[in-house]
């Protein structure tokens, strides 16, 4: 599948996810399998590009190409001067946010709000593609409720504007993220459009990217809430559209040692006050489905520090290693 000039390695990419897909779960990913992970959102007020966040969210020193950095905003003068600003910074990617459901995103008349106003969502579109010379693709739902479903106009409007891949998360706005995933509506956008078309939501398990990928005739699969704590769904999914077959669950071991290597990236990253914060929620993704895991969990959000994060886990693990136990995998996630 390509974006541009850019050619993936399969159809497997990383839905963008505020306070989840930056540098380091981005690498993990790819590294485990995705064809591609999206940045997780950069606002594009440029009042804030000065702050310590966003020099973060815009750092891709020694990621895996292609580098496709996800902005938010309502302006289409500023959305431009955003696009720009990241490439700059190394994006070659821009992806526009229409799909994020936050109350604090759509009050300001950004992300899925921004399907009630398919003018704006135009002049938005043609000003950020008239800015840069890398491809732009866009992110929506299906519309803002569900007596409102226009992404197929939406998705015509984005095309002729010069977008180059449209991913479609399967709710409305006011679904936010719950109920399930409908796909009548990503198979009829990509029906209607030439451009490649990536169907999101409630997407959980190699079986279920199948069902996805064949009742809509989607282009590819983004993959969200499930890949946290399980980075290991994409090398699942790879095998099992290559080969029919299911590869085990991870055992212990290696879950120990995908997670310590991810909890070094993040204090390297954030350093160790906020790395030691960013971690707690991925330990207890890591660590959900295993033995004696809430207990463990609810103690870790004690600690303050790198050591005694380390310690805890190294401990944790420890013990649930005689026993060669593998992850239980929790009905109910979402993408």
């Amino acid at each position: 599948m390509h974006i541009g000039p850019h050619q993936l390695k399969n159809n497997l990419i990383v839905a963008p996810m505020a306070g989840v897909t930056d540098r380091p779960f981005r690498q993990l990913c790819k590294r485990m399998g995705a064809g591609m992970a999206v940045s997780e959102m950069v606002a594009s007020n440029s009042l804030l590009w000065g702050s310590e966040k966003t020099r973060r969210r815009a750092n891709h020193e020694g990621e895996v190409d292609p580098i496709s950095v996800q902005i938010a905003g309502a302006d289409p003068a500023m959305m431009a001067e955003a696009a720009q600003y990241n490439v700059d910074q190394g994006a070659q990617i821009i992806d526009i946010n229409m799909g994020c459901p936050a109350k604090k995103v759509c009050n300001v008349m950004a992300g899925s709000a921004l399907l009630q106003d398919e003018p704006l969502v135009k002049r938005i579109v043609e000003a950020v593609v008239g800015a840069v010379q890398v491809p732009v693709t866009l992110k929506i739902r299906t519309g803002w409720d569900r007596n409102h479903r226009n992404a197929v106009r939406v998705a015509k409007l984005a095309e002729d504007s010069g977008i180059q891949m449209l991913a479609v998360h399967g709710r409305t706005r006011a679904c936010g993220y719950s109920g399930d995933a409908e796909y009548d509506t990503i198979a009829a956008v990509k029906a209607a459009v030439k451009i490649p078309v990536i169907a999101n939501g409630d997407i959980t398990t190699p079986e279920k990217v199948k069902h996805v990928l064949a009742y809509t005739g989607a282009d590819a699969v983004m993959i969200g809430r499930a890949a946290q704590g399980r980075p290991w769904i994409f090398r699942e999914i790879e095998c099992y559209l290559h080969t029919g077959e299911q590869l085990p669950p991870p055992e212990v071991e290696e879950i120990h040692r995908v997670l310590v290597a991810h909890m070094h990236d993040l204090y390297s990253f954030y350093g160790e006050h906020t790395g030691v914060r960013i971690a707690r929620k991925h330990i207890s993704w890591y660590t959900k489905g295993l033995a004696g895991s809430a207990a463990f969990r609810h103690a870790m959000n004690q600690l303050q520090t790198c050591g005694e994060q380390l310690a805890a886990v190294n401990e944790f693990f420890g013990e649930l290693v005689g026993y060669g136990q593998r992850l239980t995998y929790i009905e109910g996630l979402a993408a």
